[in-house]
C-alpha cells in the first residue's frame, strides 16, 4: 500500500512539475521554523558554511555554544551538548545532529578518545530517550565510520594516537590487503604481503587500532538499530578519508550488509564525513516542505561516473545515486525535467589531482572545453546547474574556473563547489542546490561567492604561496604546521593575496563587494580558512 501511494505521489509531481524552473518564481520559504543542529565541530564548513545555507533557505537554525563543540585543540563536550539538546528540543521542526559529537565529542575525538565501550552504549542509548522525550521530533543523524590512515603523518599531526605514527604505513597497507583477501581479490602475493605486514605491526599498536575500530563500529551498528527501532527518522554515516581497498571500505561493506533491511530511505552509507551535515539539513527541510526535488546528474567525458576519485571508496556515480536519496531527492533520466542538473567536472581518465600541485595551471586539459561547453549549453536552456569540481582535491580546477570565467558563467550558475575530496564537495553542493529555489537570487550568489573565494582563491591559489610565506615567519611551528605566533600574519597577508586574486578573477554581481573581504584561520593552520565579505 505504501508503495502505491508513493509511486501516485511520484506521478503527481511529474505532472504538476514546470519545464521552466526559474528560481525567481519558486514559491516562498516558510519563514522562521526552528531547526536544531549539532555540528560534528567548529570548522566554518561543519558549522558555519552548512548553517548558512539552510538560514538562507528560511530556516531559524539553533546550534550550540561554540564552547561545546570540538575543535583541533579541543575534544567538544558530549554530556554538555545533551543537556543543552534537551533544554531546547521543545518546539524544533526537526533535529539534525553529529552522532560523533554526541558520542566522542567531534571528528578528531572519534579517532583519539579515551573512552570506554560502556561509555559509547550508554551515549548512543541516549538517543532512544530523545525520542521518548520528544516522540514527534524526526531526528536525522549523521556519523563517521573511523578512517584508514592514509600516510604516516597523521598521526604526527595529533589526528590520531601518537603510537601510530610508526606503524602508520603497514597498518594502511595492512587494512587494505585484509580487505582486498576477505573480498576474494588478493593474489597469494598480497595474502603473504598482509600477514608479513601483521607480524611487523608493534602489538600494542595493533592492539589499539584494532580496539578503537571496534568500539567504533560497534556504535555505528547501535545506531542503525534505533534506526531500524524508529529512534532516528534518518541515519547517513559516511566513510571518512577511505579507498577502495581499506579498513574503511571492509567496515562499509559490513554495516551495509547489516543495514539491508532498514531501507535506503532510512538509511544510507556513503563516502565522506564533512558534507554529511549538509546532507541531512536538506533532508530535514525537504521533509518539512513534502518536496522530492528531481536531479539530473551529468559528467564530464572519460571515466565520468566510474571515477574513484581519492579519499573515496566506490565510484563517484554510485555514490551520488546514494547521496541523491540520501538528501531527499530524486533523479531523473533527462535535463528538461530536472529541478537541479549537478554537472559534475572529473578528469577524463579517471585519477584525481592536488589542487595544489604545479599540473594546476590555467591551462586547459583534455576534458577541460567539452565540460565548459557542456555547461554552457544547460545555462543557456536555463536549467537551474550547479558545478561540482572534483578533478582536484583539495582545491578547484583552475582551467576549469579561467574558462567559466571567460566564459562569463560564474554567476549564472546556481550553486557551485570544489572544496576538499570529491564527495565533500558533491554532497555539500547537492544540499546547497536542491534548496536554492527557496532562496532569493542574491542568498544564491552569496553562497556561490563564498565558494569561489575559498575553494578557488583561496585553497588552489592563495594558501600555496601563504604557506611559503609563513615558512620563515617567527612564531611558525614548522615541525607541525601550527600557525601560533604567524596567525596575525597570515590572516593579514592571506586577506591581500585573496582580495587581489578575487578582484582579478571573479565579475561580482550587484549587490556584492570585496570591500570588507577579510580571513583567519580559526584551526592555528593553513588548512582551514573562514571567509568574511
Amino acid at each position: 500500500m505504501k508503495k502505491i501511494i508513493t509511486l501516485f505521489a511520484i506521478a503527481l509531481c511529474l505532472t504538476l512539475l514546470p519545464t521552466n524552473f526559474s528560481t525567481a518564481a519558486a514559491a516562498p520559504a516558510v519563514q522562521g521554523k526552528k531547526i536544531i543542529f549539532i555540528p560534528l565541530d567548529n570548522r566554518p564548513i561543519t558549522d558555519k558554511e552548512t548553517r548558512e545555507v539552510a538560514e538562507k533557505a528560511g530556516y531559524n537554525i539553533v546550534v550550540p555554544p561554540e564552547t561545546l563543540l570540538g575543535s583541533r585543540e579541543q575534544h567538544g563536550d558530549p554530556d554538555g551538548l545533551w543537556t543543552w539538546l534537551q533544554e531546547n528540543a521543545r518546539g524544533a521542526t526537526a533535529a539534525v545532529i553529529s552522532t560523533d559529537a554526541m558520542i566522542y565529542g567531534s571528528l578528531v575525538s572519534s579517532r583519539n578518545h579515551e573512552l570506554t565501550q560502556e561509555q559509547i552504549t550508554e551515549r548512543v542509548n541516549r538517543f532512544q530517550k530523545l525520542h521518548q522525550d520528544f516522540p514527534r521530533l524526526p531526528v536525522y543523524g549523521f556519523g563517521t565510520i573511523l578512517r584508514t590512515l592514509l600516510t604516516a603523518t597523521h598521526s604526527g599531526a595529533g589526528m590520531e594516537p601518537a603510537i601510530y605514527q610508526q606503524n602508520a604505513v603497514k597498518i594502511r597497507d595492512y587494512s587494505a590487503l585484509r580487505d582486498k583477501t576477505e573480498m576474494g581479490l588478493a593474489s597469494k602475493k598480497e595474502q603473504r604481503a598482509m600477514q608479513k605486514l601483521e607480524q611487523e605491526i608493534a602489538p600494542a599498536v595493533m592492539e589499539d587500532w584494532t580496539h578503537r575500530h571496534n568500539l567504533n563500529y560497534n556504535a555505528n551498528k547501535a545506531l542503525m538499530d534505533l534506526t531500524r527501532q524508529n529512534n532516528l527518522s534518518f541515519l547517513l554515516l559516511g566513510g571518512d578519508d577511505g579507498a577502495l581497498y581499506s579498513q574503511t571500505h571492509y567496515e562499509i561493506r559490513h554495516l551495509q550488509e547489516y543495514g539491508q533491511n532498514i531501507g535506503k530511505t532510512k538509511f544510507q552509507v556513503t563516502s565522506g564525513a564533512d558534507e554529511l551535515a549538509m546532507v541531512m539539513l536538506c533532508r530535514a527541510i525537504l521533509d518539512d516542505k513534502r518536496d522530492i526535488p528531481f536531479v539530473y546528474t551529468a559528467y564530464n567525458i572519460g571515466k565520468g561516473r566510474d571515477t574513484i576519485p581519492a579519499y573515496c571508496n566506490e565510484k563517484i556515480g554510485m555514490d551520488m545515486d546514494n547521496t541523491i536519496i540520501a538528501a531527499g531527492g530524486m533523479q531523473v533520466p533527462v535535463p528538461e525535467r530536472a529541478e537541479l542538473i549537478m554537472a559534475i567536472n572529473t578528469n577524463p581518465d579517471g585519477k584525481t589531482g592536488a589542487a595544489n600541485s604545479p599540473a594546476n595551471t590555467t591551462k586547459p586539459r583534455q576534458g577541460t572545453k567539452p565540460f565548459v561547453n557542456m555547461v554552457k549549453d544547460f545555462v543557456s536552456k536555463g536549467y537551474p546547474t550547479a558545478v561540482a569540481d572534483i578533478a582536484y582535491g583539495n582545491g578547484a580546477d583552475n582551467a576549469l574556473m579561467n574558462e567559466l570565467h571567460k566564459a562569463d558563467l560564474q554567476f549564472k550558475l546556481l550553486a557551485y563547489g570544489g572544496w576538499n575530496t570529491a564527495t565533500n564537495t558533491t554532497g555539500f553542493l547537492l544540499g546547497t542546490g536542491m534548496l536554492a529555489k527557496w532562496m532569493d537570487r542574491q542568498s544564491q550568489e552569496e553562497l556561490m561567492l563564498t565558494r569561489y573565494l575559498e575553494d578557488w582563491g583561496y585553497q588552489a591559489n592563495v594558501r600555496q604561496s601563504l604557506a611559503a610565506a609563513v615558512w620563515s615567519q617567527p612564531g611558525y611551528n614548522q615541525k607541525t604546521g601550527d600557525l601560533d605566533g604567524a596567525k596575525d600574519f597570515a590572516a593579514k597577508q592571506g586577506t591581500e593575496w585573496l582580495q587581489e586574486f578575487a578582484k582579478q578573477n571573479i565579475n561580482l554581481p550587484a549587490g556584492l563587494s570585496f570591500e570588507k573581504l577579510h580571513i583567519t584561520h580559526p584551526w592555528n593552520r593553513l588548512f582551514e580558512c573562514a571567509i568574511f565579505f
